[in-house]
């Protein structure tokens, strides 16, 4: 990294320690001592235990389970950083929360997204970066430079390594995921399917109709969140009876709540394959078919152009 760097500063909340970590290990950059604590009536309270004035600053945090939470502890780190004179803080935020709710779905609804850009606007930061948002024009709600990164550039090294590409191919689980999908089979050279779901009637189970011929293929679904695990289990099912020959998935966020590993487990999958954004449960670490890939480098590399004013999208040309 740059000569410029000694002026980075790394400061973790509690959602992903571990990522911090590997963050900083990559930078050669040990994380900045600082006490983000409970109160006995679960107020957060925050203290950066070195100096930061001048201090080009990144505070790691994802906004996974507990979600509003996590979004506190990022929204006082902030303050805490910026009423502390450091000259420029960088939210980074490997899984954004709320990124679900990028419109009005219905009458009187919120749009969460942009309430909570706003949010991290208000506490002082001066430009975010985050991981495949799961709508990309969530980067104009905010008014700061916002980098989007794209963790399809691991997935791919990973796949090149472990498949015969020649015999792959690439599934949407859903038309609205059609784009990014489309993305990572270009790049690997491997035909697209897409998976279109619709439910016939209120209360009817989807029908889950596979557009393109799967038969005899290694087929591998890719989407950006992994929630309950339902559409990825049906989306499996589908694929088999259409005559694939396997089936796996890579998932950037494996937000998993609920059931969700037990359904992951318990299915037709042949392997999830999720990255660290969000920090992994144990039920998640110990099951079979769950491999998680590392971002740490990738973060790691941006934060270090970033700091040194070099440019970050070239990662991903």
């Amino acid at each position: 990294m740059s000569a410029k760097n000694g002026a980075i500063k790394l400061v973790a909340g509690n959602s992903n320690p571990a990522l911090a970590e590997a963050i900083g290990a990559f930078l050669g950059q040990p994380l900045t001592r600082a006490i983000v604590r409970r109160f006995a009536d679960m107020e957060v309270f925050v203290e950066i235990q070195e100096n930061v004035r001048g201090s080009d600053v990144f505070v790691i945090q994802s906004t996974s389970y507990p979600a509003n939470d996590h979004l506190m502890e990022l929204l006082i780190v902030t303050d805490a950083l910026r009423r502390a004179s450091a000259r420029r803080i960088t939210a980074v935020i490997p899984y954004f929360g709320y990124a679900r709710q990028d419109r009005k779905a219905g009458g009187r609804t919120p749009i969460s997204a942009k309430l909570v850009a706003n949010l991290i606007t208000h506490a002082g930061a001066d430009r975010v970066m985050t991981l495949d948002l799961h709508a990309a024009q969530i980067q104009g709600f905010f008014d700061i430079p916002t980098d989007n990164l794209y963790a399809s550039p691991v997935m791919v090294r990973d796949i090149k390594e472990r498949f015969d590409l020649t015999n792959l191919m690439v599934v949407s689980p859903d038309v609205g995921g059609v784009v990014r999908a489309r993305g990572l089979a270009k790049r690997i050279n491997a035909p697209l399917a897409i998976i279109d779901k619709r439910r016939e009637r209120a209360g009817e189970s989807e029908v889950m109709n596979v557009i393109g011929d799967v038969e005899g293929y290694t087929c591998i679904l890719i989407d950006d969140i992994v929630d309950s695990g339902g559409t990825l289990v049906n989306a499996a099912d589908a694929l088999l009876a259409n005559g694939a020959k396997e089936v796996y998935a890579y998932i950037t966020h494996g937000v998993l709540s609920g059931g969700a590993t037990a359904r992951i487990a318990s299915s037709k999958l042949k392997e999830l394959v999720i990255t660290d954004s969000i920090q992994p449960t144990e039920a998640v670490r110990v099951a079979h078919n769950i491999r998680v890939l590392s971002i740490a480098s990738l973060i790691g590399e941006a934060i270090g152009r970033t700091a040194s004013e070099e440019s970050v999208s070239s990662l991903f040309d």
